[in-house]
């Protein structure tokens, strides 16, 4: 009979070694960054799938709420347009980044409480938390921005070669949010009075964003202070991209 060989069993793995180290975390920080971009999707899932969780029409208050906006605007409103361009188009262009900006605002100023539970469990970069918020405010501009070719389809309005540019004045929006969205982040984390000053600031800035207005109507002796605003470039960049002519863009 033929003997039988012994299997061995394969030697076991060692533990990854953990090397802790100060002033490690920071210096690795961007490299972690891109180790934990699935995080960046699962946390950004996992917040759209709540947004509009038990609603009866789902991620369509997307597509509601700028549109009745804007019928507010054109009906009470009744304020002179940019050029040619219909006032309908006029208000939605500067809705779409308007509407992103505080919602990624407000969404990210809240994100280190409402994930307190996840952060002091596990180690992650704690930048993938307030970025994937301002994600998820971008995955409903995406989808408002049905309204605005729509629109432009009902008026027969041709963008120009100027449309292509349209993704620099994105960037500029996602970065206004990130930025002043961490920085409202920590304040709240340290004082949670920033909870209720955030929703008066957003509702503030509308009133003094060129969204029912055109930039060209605002007296050159408050330009400076106006253009302090780090709104209005972004809705006139916008404007100039998918309208045309002559839109300020400060």
């Amino acid at each position: 009979m033929p003997r039988l060989k012994r299997l061995r069993r394969p030697a076991p793995t060692p533990p990854p070694e953990l090397i802790i180290e100060a002033g490690r975390t920071e210096a690795q920080y961007f490299r972690d960054l891109w180790r934990y971009r699935e995080l960046f999707y699962f946390l950004a899932w996992r917040d759209i799938l709540v947004r509009y969780k038990q609603t009866a029409i789902g991620v369509t208050w997307a597509l509601i709420r700028p549109f009745l906006t804007m019928v507010v605007f054109g009906r009470l409103a009744k304020l002179p347009s940019e050029g040619s361009a219909p006032y309908p188009i006029l208000v939605f262009s500067a809705l779409l980044p308007w509407q992103f900006f505080p919602n990624a605002l407000s969404e990210c100023s809240n994100s280190l409480i409402t994930n307190a539970n996840l952060i002091s469990k596990v180690y992650f970069p704690r930048l993938v938390v307030p970025t994937s918020a301002v994600i998820v405010s971008f995955v409903d501009f995406l989808i408002s921005g049905i309204i605005l070719l729509g629109l432009m389809a009902w008026y027969q309005e041709i963008p120009s070669w100027r449309v292509v540019t349209l993704p620099v004045f994105i960037a500029i929006a996602f970065a206004a949010a990130m930025g002043a969205g961490l920085w409202l982040a920590a304040l709240n984390v340290q004082y949670r009075d920033f909870r209720y000053v955030v929703p008066f600031l957003v509702q503030f800035g509308l009133y003094i964003s060129p969204v029912g207005f055109s930039s060209s109507s605002i007296p050159d002796r408050w330009r400076l202070l106006y253009s302090l605003n780090p709104i209005v470039g972004v809705i006139n960049g916008f404007r100039w991209a998918i309208i045309g002519g002559d839109v300020e863009l400060y």
